[in-house]
């Protein structure tokens, strides 16, 4: 890991950190939602990341966060948070103006933050699962196997490409609301 000075600027990228040290990095969950905060280029005071990364560890709305519980996180992001992810290059903290911003380094671990979680099964092999029956089902309907030989075969056709259609559309909306700083609330972890 790089020293714990603070350098005036990362170079904006990940490589001189292994992977170990880097999922060291992550292994906070405040240092996961200062990254979720941090979207573009664009600079953000602490205060607003504090008042942000408190909200969502209360499970509540930044007009709601107890001073007490604003002013905690405040503290742990200016004193630990920001420096450590600042020394690996992942934001730019500029502790005199009270700034973060992200560096090019931030989206290369993104890949980290987006993750299947659970039991989830992979888009990938939905996909591939999706056309296997696809092709399965439009083979029966083809061949007029009772009862897919009821409905013309143009039914069937039409039914296969309005699964491919729902499947898409709802595999887009998942994929927005998963990337980094697009909700208002970060994903379940």
């Amino acid at each position: 890991m790089r020293p714990a000075t603070l350098d005036p600027e990362p170079d904006g990228s990940v490589e001189s950190l292994s992977e170990e040290e880097l999922f060291e990095v992550l292994a906070n969950h405040r240092r996961r939602y200062v990254l979720r905060v941090l979207s573009g280029s664009d600079a953000h005071d602490i205060g607003s990341l504090a008042e942000t990364v408190a909200a969502w560890e209360k499970g509540t709305t930044v007009e709601r966060v107890a001073r007490e519980d604003r002013k905690s996180v405040y503290t742990a992001l200016q004193q630990l948070h920001l420096p450590k992810l600042h020394n690996a290059g992942l934001v730019v903290y500029d502790k005199d103006r009270g700034t973060v911003r992200p560096t090019a380094a931030k989206e290369e671990v993104n890949i980290y933050l987006d993750v299947v979680r659970g039991n989830d099964l992979p888009w990938h092999e939905y996909y591939l699962a999706l056309s296997a029956v696809s092709a399965a089902l439009l083979l029966v309907a083809w061949l007029d196997f009772f009862p897919f030989g009821l409905l013309p075969d143009a039914g069937w056709a039409g039914l296969v490409v309005l699964s491919f259609f729902v499947s898409a559309v709802f595999h887009y909306r998942s994929h927005e609301q998963a990337r980094i700083g697009v909700r208002n609330r970060p994903p379940s972890e």
